[in-house]
């Protein structure tokens, strides 16, 4: 969904968590081969800057230029803008070519993409044997029972104004086509599901709320769904403004490698 995150680039790239290296240490565990990983959908880099601690060469793409502007700087990770006018020659040339990709990531983004066109280009870029792909995205946040119920309830209000592509995130991606063979790290219809522990302020939570592309719509219809009061709410079953709390990301996880 090219340009649907480019006005808030910067507040996503603020205000989204990042991964547990643990993650980024099991996947790499998988590979036969350490020379050349693609995260894909990368936006502000923050999953290629983890994969760039155990490969020796990461392509970060991406269709939007504004996030890639945004992109934390690596030694080992080039980054480079994927227009959605690239050929699959051209892009599989670009990423390094037939059979060349030990690992390839896409942290909450695959929703978006077009699957049958993005899995014949993993099909070719994958290394095989050897090679791996893992899919990943979190669509919960867990703090306490009465702030876990006002988010239900504010989550509600964001319905209308979510694209439909995002309905497989909230799923958990239990409905995403993957059609790859397991490692034994979450499959098709099963994903690996896992927590990611945060310690944050409202403030930090607030924003990533406000990174939200269904906030970013509703507010572009003339709705401000998080409106003085709704922070007021917020800040009440939070605790105080300043107070700092474990929000634990519910996430999900597939990986596999071509089916040979």
């Amino acid at each position: 969904m090219a340009g649907l995150f480019d006005k808030q680039a910067k507040l996503y790239a603020d205000a989204r968590p990042t991964y547990p290296s643990e993650w980024y240490s099991m996947l790499a565990s998988h590979t036969t081969l350490h020379s050349l990983a693609w995260d894909v959908g990368s936006g502000n880099g923050q999953a290629a800057f983890g994969v760039a601690e155990h490969y020796e060469q990461v392509v970060a793409t991406d269709v939007s230029e504004d996030q890639l502007q945004n992109a934390l700087p690596h030694p080992r990770v080039r980054y480079l803008h994927t227009p959605l006018s690239l050929s699959d020659d051209e892009l599989v040339t670009l990423i390094g070519g037939e059979n060349s990709v030990d690992l390839v990531t896409v942290a909450q983004a695959v929703h978006w993409f077009d699957l049958p066109k993005f899995y014949t280009i993993i099909n070719r870029v994958l290394r095989k044997p050897g090679g791996v792909i893992a899919v990943w995205g979190y669509k919960g946040f867990e703090v306490s029972p009465t702030f876990n119920a006002l988010m239900k309830k504010f989550y509600e209000t964001t319905i209308p104004y979510w694209n439909q592509n995002a309905q497989s995130l909230f799923d958990g991606y239990k409905d995403l086509p993957f059609p790859f063979e397991s490692v034994g790290l979450g499959f098709e219809g099963q994903p690996l599901e896992l927590d990611m522990p945060k310690e944050l302020s409202l403030e930090r939570y607030l924003r990533m709320l406000r990174s939200w592309s269904a906030i970013n719509s509703a507010l572009e219809q003339g709705v401000d769904l998080l409106s003085e009061s709704v922070v007021k709410e917020f800040e009440g079953v939070w605790g105080g403004s300043h107070l700092i709390r474990t929000v634990a990301y519910k996430a999900f996880m597939l990986v596999g490698k071509v089916k040979v």
